[in-house]
């Protein structure tokens, strides 16, 4: 991780579970079933506690008989304290992007993000360097692509977001300040994969270069 994204990214990490309209699709159906009758009208949100952090090039520990999934996702930097701000003015709190890498085991549930399967040791790398927000011509027209061992294994675009980046500050500061050096993670796309102990992950964002990740056995 650069000095700079080490500094300016050292808050809370905050993530946002199915932001990708393709992902949304897929669970449409499940989601008109008990109990919840319909898909959810505002962010599902998850933390990323401060021990899942990790950098570029840094390892990734497989846990033993567990399947384990990176997370591609375009990294949202925070920059200035946000507090019931308003769509037109939410990228006036951004100081810039980063790439994520949100690593986890399988889940069940996408209403209730298990601690277990998101929050253990080094789940969360960013980097490699934290891009300034006025160097982004539109967040939202990236294309992200996960590789494994060199192998394009996953793609999609922030075209795709179901809410774009000021919608989500909007909503999230709304009930809740967001803080100078926070990352909104905002979210991985559909077509998750396994990796295995030895692959070599990267995660390629337009303009934001690629973050490297090695998985090493537990």
């Amino acid at each position: 991780m650069s000095r700079a994204l080490h500094d300016l990214a050292n808050g809370t990490l905050f993530g946002v579970a199915l932001n990708y309209q393709g992902l949304l699709n897929q669970r449409i159906a499940e989601f008109e079933q008990a109990p919840y009758q319909k898909p959810p009208v505002k962010p599902v949100l998850f933390i990323k506690t401060p021990n899942t952090r990790n950098s570029h090039d840094g390892v990734v520990l497989h846990p033993h008989g567990e399947r384990l999934q990176p997370g591609p996702a375009l990294g949202v930097v925070i920059g200035k304290s946000a507090s019931r701000v308003s769509v037109e003015s939410a990228l006036e709190h951004v100081a810039g992007y980063t790439i994520v890498n949100e690593f986890s085991l399988p889940e069940d549930s996408y209403y209730r993000p298990a601690v277990k399967a998101k929050c253990r040791d080094g789940f969360c790398a960013l980097g490699p360097e934290l891009v300034p927000h006025d160097q982004v011509a539109n967040p939202h027209q990236l294309d992200l692509k996960l590789f494994v061992n060199g192998e394009l294994r996953q793609q999609n675009s922030t075209t795709n977001f179901v809410r774009g980046i000021p919608q989500l500050i909007a909503e999230i500061s709304e009930f809740m300040t967001l803080h100078e050096g926070d990352v909104l993670i905002t979210g991985t796309p559909e077509g998750r994969v396994d990796v295995q102990p030895g692959d070599t992950v990267e995660v390629e964002i337009s303009g934001l270069g690629r973050l490297v990740n090695h998985i090493v056995a537990e």
